[in-house]
Parts: structure tokens; sequence; C-alpha cells
């Protein structure tokens, strides 16, 4: 069975957007880059990379096409300190969004998303569960100590 490896259209900051990533992403590797020509400060075509073991290719296709929101990458934070993290590396550039959305500095969407949320807007407790959920639509970084004190009714 073959893999499947998103391809991701940059005009023409490919390789930079892949130098942000595998910096921001643990484990994380260029593999390969592929330039117009021979020389090391060539322009980059494609840059193969991988994000905590999931592989992309970025590709340096121009103007035409661009992000939008219908696509974005979602990282799993264990707790707030990860969710900092990229919200930081992330955002710098780029923008805040609204419930733990974010597009880095190249227009690609991300969601910082803490690994308990799941656990708080969709709890056995339905008014805490409601109650989470309306503090995270005032949120843009999620902020894990506050959606808990509001499902705790705090």
């Amino acid at each position: 069975m073959g893999s499947i490896t998103p391809c991701l259209w940059f005009d023409s900051q490919a390789e930079e957007a892949a130098q942000l990533y595998t910096s921001v992403v643990r484990n994380s590797r260029i593999v390969d880059v592929s330039r117009a020509g021979q020389g090391p400060d060539d322009p980059a075509l494609t840059v193969s990379f991988d994000l905590d073991g999931q592989s992309f290719v970025a590709l340096n296709g121009g103007p035409e096409f661009s992000f939008t929101e219908a696509v974005s990458f979602q990282i799993a934070c264990a707790d707030q300190a990860e969710v900092d993290h990229y919200w930081t590396a992330l955002t710098e550039g780029g923008e805040e969004s609204r419930c733990g959305w974010l597009k880095d500095r190249f227009g690609l969407s991300w969601q910082i998303v803490p690994t308990v949320l799941p656990g708080l807007i969709g709890g056995e407790d339905a008014a805490g569960a409601q109650r989470a959920l309306e503090a995270m639509l005032g949120m843009r970084k999620l902020d894990i100590a506050a959606l808990e004190a509001a499902y705790r009714g705090d």
C-alpha cells in the first residue's frame, strides 16, 4: 500500500516554511531539498520534511494558489506549556484566530488543542460541558486552567 504525503503549495517560501515547522515540532527534520540548479544558494523547488513522523512536501509553485482555513493542521498538546510553545512560535508574523486556531506567517492554518479539551466540552456533566464550550468560544489561545474552571463552575 502506498503512503499519502501532503504537499503544501507556497509562492516562494517552501524552504523557509519547512525550516520553521521542523524547528517548532518535536521529532522533525528536513529530508531533502530539490533546487532549481546545482548550487546551495539556488532556489528550492521542493522540500521534503517530516513533522513528528508525518511526511510532507513543500512546493514553491508561485502565487497562483494560497492556503485557506478549509485545510488545517491540528496539534494535540499535553499541557499548557505545549500550547504556549506552539502558539507563540506559529503566530509570530501570523495571526491569532478563535478557539485555538491560528494562521502562521505563510497563511497555513493550525489548531493548537489541549488533549483534555474533548473531555471538557464533551464531559458527562452537560452543564459543565456547556460552560467549557462557552469559555472556549471566547478564547483565542486555549487556556487549560480556565477551561477546567469553567467545567467545574468555578
